[in-house]
């Protein structure tokens, strides 16, 4: 069961690298906020649609799922 578990805790992190970077960035980057360049509202509102919600979403739930099965693997 524990190696299971492992194998699975294994490829979920990698799933989680590869959807984490196929995300489309937030805004203009660190270098925007120092410098003060392009319109940098860590409060705005943004939607997501298409695409971009459902990669999100996947993030979310494989994130979820990671952390379940680490506290899972502590308890067994």
């Amino acid at each position: 069961m524990k190696d299971i578990l492992n194998v699975v805790l294994m490829t979920l992190s990698g799933v989680i690298i590869i959807l984490t970077l196929l995300q489309s960035g937030k805004s203009d980057g660190l270098s925007a906020a120092f410098t003060g360049s392009g319109d940098l509202n860590l409060f705005a509102v943004q939607k997501e649609r298409g695409p971009e919600k459902v990669i999100s979403r996947l993030t979310l739930i494989c994130g979820i799922l990671f952390f379940a099965i680490v506290i899972t693997l502590q308890i067994v």
